[in-house]
């Protein structure tokens, strides 16, 4: 490799692997979904490193989607790269000086607007894909893409319900992926649904847990004020 820029020569590493069962399993593509994974858990746990573990894994999979192809999932990478960079900064926001990142459902109007920006989005960019040619399968391919979005701006907002934003993106990614011999990921995709659904019940367990902290911090001032 001695001829070789320094400028591509990590695009050759992740596009080379090694073979399993008769598939191609690329280095970026393995180690990428493996960053993604981590990610999954440390969100559970509520972690800052949620974040710079998800950025890592993003330029590994941005590297192996242009080599497979899927334009909508190299695009997404992208994207996740100022979705991770605003979520880091608020995530350290709101645990500034050691507190703890407050988690709570969505309100009925930030899911409507959640779920308006999932479906105008979806076919603002499967639209904009067939006419350019960019994917090959544009509207399961925009679906991902923009979902992916919204979930990650959920997530940097401790928002619950991005765990269920994700569970139906994955429900779309696994016989996307398997489709365009991404194996990895297909079955990455697999284990993010049952992730997914502990971080339902984790966050969800920790909200309820603050509402009754709060409620119980609050119930000494109520009763002085009856009394009063």
């Amino acid at each position: 490799m001695g001829d070789v820029s320094t400028g591509v020569w990590w695009l050759q590493w992740a596009y080379a692997g090694f073979t399993l069962f008769g598939e191609h399993v690329r280095w970026a593509d393995l180690i990428g979904n493996i960053a993604a994974l981590a990610t999954v858990a440390l969100a559970i746990r509520r972690s800052m490193w949620t974040w710079p573990v998800q950025l890592t894994g993003a330029v590994l999979l941005f590297a192996v989607s242009i080599d497979a192809h899927l334009t909508g999932n190299a695009l997404k990478q992208v994207m996740f790269i100022g979705l991770v960079l605003y979520g880091w900064t608020r995530w350290a926001r709101q645990t500034r000086g050691g507190a703890e990142l407050r988690v709570r459902p969505a309100t009925g109007h930030e899911r409507g607007l959640l779920l308006g920006a999932l479906i105008g989005g979806t076919i603002a960019v499967a639209l904009m894909f067939e006419a350019t040619g960019l994917s090959w399968a544009p509207w399961p391919d925009a679906f991902i893409f923009v979902g992916s979005a919204i979930a990650t701006f959920a997530q940097s907002r401790a928002l619950i319900d991005f765990w269920f934003v994700w569970i139906i993106v994955d429900l779309v990614g696994v016989p996307l992926a398997l489709l365009s011999g991404l194996w990895v990921t297909g079955l990455v995709y697999g284990v993010f649904f049952i992730l997914a659904a502990l971080g339902i019940r984790d966050w969800s367990r920790q909200y309820r847990i603050r509402q009754r902290a709060d409620l119980a911090a609050t119930a000494p001032s109520r009763t002085t004020a009856v009394g009063a």
